[in-house]
């Protein structure tokens, strides 16, 4: 996610008016000017206030967490293939084991977080996770 602020010497002062009265939905008398130095400067001096302090750290960690997220999520099951030299078929089966008590566990957080059926949510998730698994038996042969 990116923040950026708009240059103002990037429009010439009729594209800004009518930038302002989109925006505002009205139409500007023709006495007032847009003056591009003093809007320069005011943007320089002025400091941010709480509401874009919040956002732009928001953003951040939004940021954050949906980059670490699914690098962990892939992470996880790979787990049981660090610690052996061949890959064997249990060492499928302690990897799918793993990915099984994740998506057990996604059920039981949605369940308790939505004030539902805690099993409802188990069983979507473990059927989720075996139309997966068979899509990718399949894919892969």
């Amino acid at each position: 996610m990116l923040i950026t602020e708009e240059k103002d010497d990037e429009l010439d002062d009729d594209a800004k008016k009518e930038e302002i009265e989109k925006a505002m939905l009205t139409k500007l008398s023709n006495n007032i000017e847009i003056n591009k130095n003093s809007n320069l400067k005011k943007k320089e001096k002025r400091s941010k206030n709480i509401q874009e302090k919040a956002e732009t750290f928001a953003s951040i960690v939004v940021s954050i967490v949906n980059g670490l997220s699914p690098f962990l999520g892939g992470l996880v099951p790979l787990i049981p293939f660090f610690f052996v030299p061949v890959a064997y078929f249990s060492t499928f089966i302690i990897s799918f084991s793993i990915i099984l008590v994740c998506i057990i566990s996604l059920g039981v957080f949605l369940g308790v977080v939505s004030k539902e059926s805690i099993l409802k949510y188990i069983i979507q998730m473990v059927f989720a996770f075996v139309l997966t698994l068979i899509i990718s038996i399949f894919l892969l042969g």
